[in-house]
């Protein structure tokens, strides 16, 4: 796909100039697409993505001219638990997938850390698991997730490559909830620690209910690792990130209980 000029010169240009340049006998609905998409509510915008992506060239310039009015943006309003707004989150996450070299010259300009601002209070490094999750890369994202609350925790638990329950009280929130809006912006809302907190919290704070519906285990009989889990987005809800409850359930109740998700 080439663009009738190079994106980044187009998103360069005042509203009215890039309306225009929109508005040609090729494009006669571009007005309409805009409208459409940028006068309506949050919802109804997310399945928008999908049909503007599939629109094409103009399809794309209107996603990112929403993507580049959202960084101009002097404060951005974060969802629950300092979530990344989900239509921007989609918007990235579907322009980032075209692989084009002008959407992503546009991506590096606007976004070079990603759509998720990278907090840690310990100086922890989260790009490249940014970057996996981008990539939609589940597997090894997971692997690096694993990797980093151990980093978290600290010497000794990346020493053995693995947290006890006790070390995860003192994790910081700003870095689960990072953490956990990575996994958020790049599933669609289907991944997280809050999501498998809000199925735990729905049933009844029962670890084995929790199990059974994030598929993790089927009656008596764990998932395997790695090739009984499902790495794609075809996953059930809640499905990732892994914790490893073969050394005990008790590191999944203290991260569903952990302060990162009271408020």
């Amino acid at each position: 796909m080439t663009f009738r000029q190079p994106l980044l010169l187009a998103l360069s240009r005042p509203m009215t100039a890039f309306m225009t340049k929109l508005d040609t006998p090729l494009n006669p609905n571009a007005s309409q697409l805009r409208e459409a998409f940028l006068s309506a509510t949050e919802k109804a915008q997310l399945p928008l993505i999908a049909s503007l992506a599939a629109a094409g060239e103009v399809g794309y310039e209107i996603l990112a001219d929403y993507l580049r009015n959202y960084a101009a943006e002097s404060v951005q309003v974060f969802a629950k638990y300092g979530a990344v707004n989900a239509v921007a989150a989609k918007v990235y996450q579907t322009l980032y997938s075209t692989k084009t070299d002008q959407i992503q010259a546009f991506l590096t300009e606007y976004f070079p850390n990603g759509i998720v601002p990278l907090k840690s209070d310990r100086g922890v490094d989260y790009g490249p698991m940014q970057r996996l999750l981008a990539d939609q890369d589940f597997l090894e994202a997971d692997k690096l997730n694993n990797l980093k609350l151990c980093e978290l925790a600290g010497e000794a638990s990346l020493a053995r490559k693995w947290i006890y329950f006790t070390e995860v009280r003192a994790l910081p929130e700003t870095d689960l909830r990072t953490i956990n809006a990575l996994w958020l912006a790049h599933s669609g809302g289907k991944f997280g620690y809050s999501v498998q907190r809000e199925i735990w919290a729905a049933s009844g704070k029962n670890l084995i209910k929790l199990w059974s519906k994030i598929n993790w285990k089927d009656g008596n009989n764990w998932t395997r690792y790695p090739g009984s889990f499902v790495w794609t987005l075809e996953a059930p809800k809640g499905h990732l990130p892994l914790t490893n409850q073969l050394r005990g359930s008790r590191v999944m109740d203290s991260l569903m209980a952990h302060p990162a998700w009271d408020n």
